[in-house]
């Protein structure tokens, strides 16, 4: 039998996640009625809620529900994001993907690892972790905006594709930079570039076998009798590619999202579904992730640590719009401005400079180097203000800005 305070702290989840959801269902009427993201105004939420503000929500970061939400959530909005990719514009658009992933990772780091040392006093070793962990764009984030602002299909899809393969290239750069100052081992080139490759072909591989498993499960004849089942294989197919490449220590995320690319491109793919079952699962999809949305941003919003952020003062913002107006432009520039293949416009090059929110990845390795003690981690952990900045100010802008620079999607509108 089970000791009441166990069922105690069961009915009190409970009411937690009622509470969430339900602020969930406002924000995304308010957002309906200002037509902007709605992300922004669940962070907001999720702030006034807390334990800062009313006291509604309390999660603790290192909690098993938090990482559980925060893991699985970030994991099934990536697919969601796969899903709507083409694979007719990432042959269009895969080297600028593949150089700003990689490259482009290297440049932010380290212009906002420049603007740390300077402007905040950081040593080099910590100033450069922080770069590393702001370097990487934010799918959870990313995915939701784009899913509710028709964006030019190309642009929407690179940013996309872009924010689902970098976070491996942040991770491994952090946890490399983290060994060698920690004296846990000499940091190595050849080692680093051996890990990135492990981590994304081990990802796609994953993504690749257990996407075509999942097309073929529903996509194929002799498989009608699993057609009913669509909704749920979709959440095994999730679960499943994240555990598998993380346990071979490969980037789950990239993993799922290839297995999204690979549900939203049957018929490329040479399978058919009926489109009762189509519309079916595609509704499943969107209303998990749309509950996924709510619990990611209303918990990361009452987790904010505004002691930490006024302790900072200025010089964070002044990290922070260095990061987001330096960094940002000449990473997109450098990396994509070049692609030939691309052809990129003025314009979407101006939009690609300004989309780059942070959120659950970047947040989730501060949180890592705070678990571990890692040096300078208490600073490092103001990259809180970073992420508060870009969905609050990015996210609310991309509909203006995509208007501005006439790269709405008309036949979505």
């Amino acid at each position: 039998m089970e000791s009441p305070s166990t069922i105690e702290l069961a009915k009190a989840t409970l009411l937690m996640v009622s509470v969430v959801m339900s602020l969930g269902v406002a924000a995304a009427l308010l957002a309906d009625r200002v037509r902007i993201p709605d992300v922004p105004i669940l962070l907001i939420i999720g702030m006034a809620a807390g334990p800062a503000g009313l006291g509604w929500v309390d999660v603790p970061v290192g909690s098993t529900l938090n990482q559980l939400i925060l893991i699985f959530g970030a994991a099934y909005i990536l697919f969601d994001g796969g899903a709507t990719l083409r694979l007719s514009v990432l042959r269009q658009t895969w080297i600028t993907i593949t150089v700003i992933s990689t490259a482009g990772v290297l440049i932010t780091g380290g212009i906002t690892a420049a603007a740390a040392h300077w402007l905040m006093g950081l040593p080099w070793p910590v100033a450069l972790l922080l770069g590393a962990v702001l370097a990487s764009t934010d799918p959870a984030t990313l995915v939701p905006v784009f899913r509710q602002i028709a964006i030019r299909e190309r642009v929407a899809q690179t940013v996309m594709s872009e924010s689902a393969f970098n976070d491996a290239m942040a991770a491994i750069i952090t946890f490399s930079l983290l060994a060698a100052i920690t004296g846990g081992g000499d940091f190595s080139l050849s080692k680093a570039l051996g890990d990135l490759v492990w981590e994304a072909g081990i990802g796609l591989l994953i993504g690749a076998l257990i996407g075509y498993g999942l097309a073929w499960s529903i996509g194929h004849p002799s498989q009608a009798w699993l057609v009913e089942h669509a909704s749920v294989l979709t959440l095994i197919a999730v679960s499943a590619a994240y555990l598998i490449a993380d346990r071979l220590h490969a980037s789950g995320f990239m993993a799922v999202f290839v297995v999204g690319i690979f549900h939203g491109n049957l018929d490329a793919l040479g399978f058919a579904v009926e489109k009762k079952t189509a519309h079916e699962s595609e509704h499943f999809i969107l209303t998990t992730a749309f509950i996924m949305r709510v619990m990611i941003f209303i918990l990361l919003g009452a987790q904010v640590d505004f002691a930490l952020i006024i302790n900072q003062g200025l010089t964070a913002l002044g990290v922070v719009l260095i990061f987001m107006l330096i960094a940002r432009p000449l990473t997109v520039l450098l990396c994509a401005g070049p692609d030939r293949r691309a052809a990129w416009s003025r314009n979407e090059l101006l939009f690609m400079c300004w989309t780059r929110e942070t959120g659950v990845i970047p947040g989730a390795l501060a949180g890592m180097l705070l678990a571990m003690n890692a040096p300078g981690a208490q600073v490092i952990a103001s990259v809180t203000l970073a992420i508060l900045i870009t969905i609050l100010v990015q996210a609310t802008t991309t509909r203006w800005l995509a208007e501005k620079l006439d790269l709405l999607d008309c036949r979505s509108t």
